[in-house]
């Protein structure tokens, strides 16, 4: 087994909107609906203008393991004087291939794809199972995130 990596193309959305799927219901998403046509419009659209990244892991020509960075921008504020920011997310890594670094890997390149575009902060949800990979990163808790669904 060799693992490399690389980043995600439009050839390969259908297998990584495959795994985006089976990690949002490994998370514990129980919804009935069929995802895969908003999932599809939003990573043509993104892909295309620069405003979402993704890192793939590869053994041979198998995706193993994903990350997706979302730029978006808001005002500027003390901590993030940029405006800018990464929201992180599609981190999934194949349950076979788990415990050997790729996420770690996939976080890295990731964060500095959100360095190199001027984010000055990144931002996750994490998953219960997340936690200790960002907790090891750098990440810190914020206690203030809140959300409204609409």
């Amino acid at each position: 087994m060799e693992i490399s990596y690389r980043k995600l193309t439009e050839d390969d959305l259908d297998v990584f909107i495959k795994m985006r799927i089976i990690q949002l219901r490994e998370e514990g998403a129980t919804e009935d609906i069929d995802l895969v046509p908003a999932l599809k419009d939003y990573y043509h659209r993104h892909l295309s203008d620069g405003t979402f990244v993704s890192w793939l892991a590869m053994d041979g020509d198998k995706i193993i393991g994903t990350s997706g960075m979302s730029f978006v921008e808001k005002p500027p504020y003390f901590s993030c004087p940029t405006g800018r920011l990464g929201l992180l997310s599609s981190m999934f890594t194949d349950p076979e291939y788990r415990r050997m670094g790729i996420a770690k890997e996939l976080l890295g390149r990731v964060v500095e794809e959100a360095r190199a575009y001027g984010c000055g902060a990144v931002q996750i949800t994490a998953s219960d199972m997340g936690v200790k990979l960002y907790t090891s990163f750098g990440f810190k808790h914020n206690g203030n995130f809140m959300q409204y669904n609409l």
